[in-house]
């Protein structure tokens, strides 16, 4: 998807938006160990994935939370670790489905989807919380589309349960996985290249500072 925002306009984290991403971190952090279990116990590619991106949201948010208190350009360096992050996870789950189609495994989905509809209700909440923060600088921008994302994700595995269960195959559940695998490389790169914005205008405001102070 592309990235419809323009540069950053603020200078400072918005208020609540800490508290905003310790709730994600949390949320996503306990969900990552529930649906990891639960993918091991099914077979689940696309239950696999979802667990991973909780995971790689849950290292993204502590980054978040690392680098809120300090300036734009460490802000922006932040998203661009999070958007190349989010691509190369892409990659992943690409990867991890082509190799599990060669292995023929079908997974058991009376599991993915009652753990698809946990990870829901989680992520609905989440995005809840974080809405409000989705126009602001890339590092908010980033932690809204990983919520986002992982929101549809969890429908997807929800609905790929309901097509394992009805043609008895693995294809449902490896065409959602490759589908939540290209989301998350859209997604990293509409990140990066808003990242790379923010990163350039404060650099140039640190410039004009500068020559200011000289003149």
């Amino acid at each position: 998807m592309a990235c419809g925002c323009s540069g950053p306009v603020l200078k400072s984290p918005a208020p609540g938006f800490r508290r905003a991403l310790w709730i994600a971190l949390w949320v996503n952090l306990a969900m990552f160990f529930v649906e990891g279990a639960a993918s091991l116990q099914s077979g689940s590619v696309s239950l696999m994935a979802d667990a991973i991106d909780f995971f790689g949201d849950s290292a993204n948010y502590i980054l978040s939370l690392s680098v809120l208190s300090l300036g734009m350009l460490w802000r922006g360096r932040a998203a661009m670790v999070k958007g190349i992050t989010m691509t190369l996870f892409g990659i992943v789950v690409w990867a991890r489905a082509l190799w599990v189609m060669e292995q023929g495994v079908t997974p058991e989905p009376f599991t993915m989807g009652t753990i698809g509809l946990l990870a829901l209700i989680a992520n609905v909440s989440v995005a809840f919380v974080l809405f409000r923060f989705r126009d602001g600088d890339s590092d908010m921008r980033s932690v809204w589309l990983c919520t986002r994302n992982d929101a549809i994700g969890n429908l997807a595995v929800m609905a790929a349960a309901l097509g394992v269960f009805g043609t008895g195959s693995a294809w449902p559940d490896l065409s959602v996985a490759a589908i939540m695998g290209t989301l998350a490389m859209s997604a990293g790169i509409s990140v990066v290249r808003h990242a790379r914005m923010d990163i350039s205008e404060a650099k140039s405001l640190v410039s004009n500072e500068v020559k200011t102070v000289f003149r």
